[in-house]
């Protein structure tokens, strides 16, 4: 039960960051702002979507005129507020999970350089002294790749979540 200790959760932590290097720490920063997005597009959908679209929807009913070209213009407008609202940070989702393994491999570089500056300032290919760089590349890959899969899969999901929820709320005022 330690592991429910947040002194001993702080200290994994800051033990895993330390292996990793700093990429490693901006890995992390990385992760936290990814899910920070994908929450809120979750909290949007539970929160604001729903009133959202009932307000728009009171505003189209309550008008007289539903046939001229600026009513057809207003009702566009309308479906267009829902499409921005609902497409609003699936580009910076996409983003991370795209940058995420980049990072990764950032960190494996760095990592790497690292067994080669050992390499050139012992004059040898000991595998003890390059174990600390060959650790130090692989952790921040898993890292970036794991942030990366964690993420894959809600940017397609909003996708189409936006297209499903666009084309109800254009059904749903009607043709006109």
């Amino acid at each position: 039960m330690d592991f429910l200790n947040p002194v001993a959760a702080f200290n994994g932590l800051q033990e895993f960051l330390g292996t990793g290097g700093n990429v490693l720490f901006v890995i992390m920063i990385a992760a936290f702002v990814l899910w920070s997005f994908i929450l809120e597009r979750f909290a949007y959908y539970f929160f604001a979507h729903k009133p959202m679209k009932k307000a728009l929807k009171q505003e189209w009913e309550a008008r007289s005129d539903k046939t001229s070209w600026r009513a057809h213009a207003i009702r566009d407008e309308m479906v267009s507020q829902v499409k921005v609202k609902t497409d609003q940070n699936v580009g910076i989702i996409k983003t991370l999970v795209a940058i995420a393994p980049l990072l990764g491999l950032l960190g494996t570089v760095t990592g790497m350089i690292e067994v080669f500056d050992v390499m050139a300032l012992s004059g040898s290919s000991n595998a003890r002294l390059m174990a600390g760089g060959v650790f130090k590349a692989t952790i921040p890959t898993m890292a970036g790749m794991m942030v990366a899969l964690s993420g894959l899969y809600f940017p397609n999901h909003f996708d189409r979540k936006s297209k499903r929820e666009t084309a109800h709320f254009a059904d749903e005022l009607g043709t006109a």
